[in-house]
């Protein structure tokens, strides 16, 4: 299969018209009963290509995406990509004033809209004056432009830009340290070189090879570089992706049996639903050949369960947003029922992909030291969109990216990760910022001060609790505090449970000591990341 895929593509817009010409009635995508072949992916995606340059879209320019999972997502995203045009997609997960905020932040002037999200739209569009054109993508509670009519009042030829490696293609919002999330720009270049596109089979671990015939479940979101990445993987490969709108472990079930199922990219919490679901070991999962996780660490017990019922091989990845996807993996080899000092690792750097170990200062640390994970490879974003101070402190001049995660390397250089330099709380594979958080319940006018943190949970990873000093002379309950939090912050973002205290512990110069909050909830636990 390899032999016959571009190997010198200057955007993954190259792979996916080859793809187009050598295997045209190959499954791109399957939804339900519809399926997308690759001619009619590429021939699809010219014609938006066409359609966006008639609306006045230019290269550069941002187009956003409202709604879950669906084939057209990446149909539009292809053909935006096609004329250097960005992709931004939304997390639907949102409040309404988040929403506003990344629509504003990115200044679409066009929004794809999937069903159930029209309501949404309509609410921010006043904070979003740049919004010119909403296009419902099978979206009937759309009234206005229909994605398909559009679409296919345009002609298939192809359109001929000058799209290269160093351009902009995806843009992704990750949860902000200062409470406003940040857009993490991915090039052509970076997401191809994540996808290993044109790179020698020896330079590809034996899961990262393409298979004929091969078929992913993309049951990730695709506002995260989870689901859109799993898509934009399956088109450079040449193999289907069998999309879900959401994560659902029941159908999830039904198409492994019936789908022929051969990877899965999943969540550590969304294994465990999986394995609690009626009929699990009766299914037959002879097809399936990697399950890949990550976002989180998974329990021995959960991953010797997983082995046991799927009898798949399971890759552990680590990486984020701002380095287009994974840049460590665990192997299947590394698993192993019983256990071992490796499973408690995120494995070895893949091909291109350096790592070291650094200090506050920023000096290399030595083998088997804690300190914060730096990575440089050209995987890493470009940058965070209009915010150069951000992109300074995370990229300094050499290309090392601080990840924020503290961990250390051993000598056989796996990767291990011990605590977080930043505050951020993962749970269920969402990223949060405690200062997101924060300055919902601040807004609250009994609230007199706040403090937000992780504490270990079984089922999500980590889960948020917020500590809250109550103004004198006022009263507050738990339900009151989560109440307001769902009115501004989404809802994985809300804590899910208070406790009220005299004051919050600060250093000298004001600092909460999250950790001081912290340490009662992780005591007895060798690492403060669960």
């Amino acid at each position: 299969m390899g032999n016959e895929t571009v190997t010198a593509a200057a955007s993954f817009c190259d792979i996916v018209r080859e793809h187009a010409r050598l295997r045209s009635d190959t499954s791109a995508f399957t939804y339900g009963d519809e399926v997308m072949t690759f001619a009619e992916l590429n021939e699809g995606s010219n014609r938006v290509a066409n359609a966006l340059t008639a609306l006045g879209v230019t290269k550069g320019e941002r187009v956003a995406f409202l709604g879950k999972n669906h084939p057209l997502y990446f149909e539009a995203l292809l053909g935006a990509a096609k004329i250097g045009a960005v992709m931004t997609p939304v997390n639907w997960r949102l409040a309404a004033p988040e929403v506003a905020y990344i629509l504003a932040n990115c200044q679409a002037r066009i929004v794809f809209v999937a069903e159930g999200f029209s309501e949404m739209l309509d609410r921010v569009r006043t904070e979003t004056p740049l919004v010119e054109q909403v296009i419902g993508i099978d979206a009937p509670d759309h009234a206005g432009t229909d994605y398909r009519t559009w679409r296919d009042g345009f002609p298939a030829n192809p359109v001929l830009n000058d799209v290269r490696l160093k351009d902009d293609a995806l843009q992704l919002y990750t949860s902000g340290t200062t409470g406003r999330p940040k857009g993490a720009v991915m090039t052509h270049g970076s997401i191809l070189s994540s996808h290993n596109a044109g790179a020698p089979e020896g330079k590809k671990r034996k899961w990262q090879e393409p298979v004929e015939g091969d078929v992913t479940l993309l049951a990730m979101p695709c506002f995260h570089i989870s689901g859109t990445g799993t898509g934009i993987g399956t088109m450079i490969a040449g193999t289907n992706a069998i999309v879900l709108p959401e994560y659902d472990p029941t159908k999830a079930l039904d198409l492994i049996q019936n789908y022929n199922i051969s990877k899965i990219f999943l969540v550590p919490a969304a294994i465990q639903i999986l394995l609690n679901q009626p009929g699990v070991r009766d299914t037959d999962f002879s097809r399936l050949k990697y399950i890949t996780y990550g976002a989180s660490p998974i329990p021995l017990e959960l991953m010797r369960e997983a082995m046991d019922v799927l009898g798949c091989g399971f890759v552990q990845m680590y990486g984020m947003t701002e380095t287009s996807g994974t840049i460590t993996a665990l192997d299947p080899e590394d698993h192993v029922p019983e256990g071992s000092p490796r499973m408690r690792s995120v494995g070895t750097a893949l091909p291109g992909v350096e790592l070291k170990i650094i200090d506050e200062a920023g000096a290399e640390l030595p083998a088997g030291t804690v300190g914060e994970i730096a990575t440089r490879s050209s995987k890493n974003m470009s940058r965070y969109w209009n915010n150069p101070e951000a992109t300074a402190e995370t990229i300094d001049a050499e290309g090392w990216l601080r990840t924020g995660d503290a961990g250390y390397l051993d000598a056989d250089g796996y990767l291990f990760i011990h605590d977080r330099v930043k505050d951020m709380i993962i749970s269920g594979g969402e990223n949060i910022y405690p200062a997101e958080v924060e300055n919902a319940l601040y807004a609250h006018p009994s609230v007199a001060d706040v403090a937000v943190i992780g504490i270990p949970s079984e089922k999500w990873g980590e889960e948020v609790k917020a500590c809250v000093v109550v103004k004198d002379g006022e009263t507050l309950s738990e339900a009151d505090m989560i109440a307001h939090a769902r009115d501004h912050i989404a809802g994985y973002k809300c804590p899910k449970s208070v406790d009220f205290i005299e004051a919050l512990p600060r250093n000298p110069s004001g600092k909460i000591l999250r950790r001081e909050l912290r340490g009662p909830y992780w005591k007895g636990k060798d690492r403060a990341v669960n």
